[in-house]
């Protein structure tokens, strides 16, 4: 959270000074909007939207997504990067799923919701 002491602001709109003192850094909102523009990729999007629900490879995410597996491991490798999905090795194929961190997890559901789409593995 933000460290900064605010003496004032150049408009008085009402005393805001304790929402302030919750502004977040510019560090984290940085990581944070990385974190959406990985998203904000229709194609990973749909990759992210299939690995929140099972565990692939690259053949058959490719598969899925009509596209040459070289180009899904970009979008794996984007994905991977900020903290969304992980990677298994299991003998010489390395199978994706869903990170299961809290922000990987919030993601999910949030995807879910704005695709107006039912969790296929969700209990709820």
């Amino acid at each position: 959270m933000n460290q900064h002491t605010f003496t004032g602001m150049p408009h008085d709109h009402g005393d805001i000074h304790e929402v302030l003192e919750r502004l977040p850094d510019k560090e984290i909102c940085a990581i944070t909007a990385d974190t959406f523009k990985q998203l904000g990729d229709g194609t990973r999007l749909q990759i992210f939207w299939l690995l929140c629900h099972s565990e692939e490879c690259v053949a058959n995410i490719a598969a899925a997504v009509d596209m040459t597996p070289p180009a899904v491991s970009h979008h794996l490798r984007c994905l991977k990067q900020a903290g969304l999905i992980l990677g298994r090795r299991i003998g010489k194929e390395v199978r994706y799923s869903l990170a299961q961190t809290e922000e990987a997890v919030l993601m999910h559901a949030m995807v879910d919701a704005l695709l107006k789409s039912k969790c296929p593995t969700c209990k709820t």
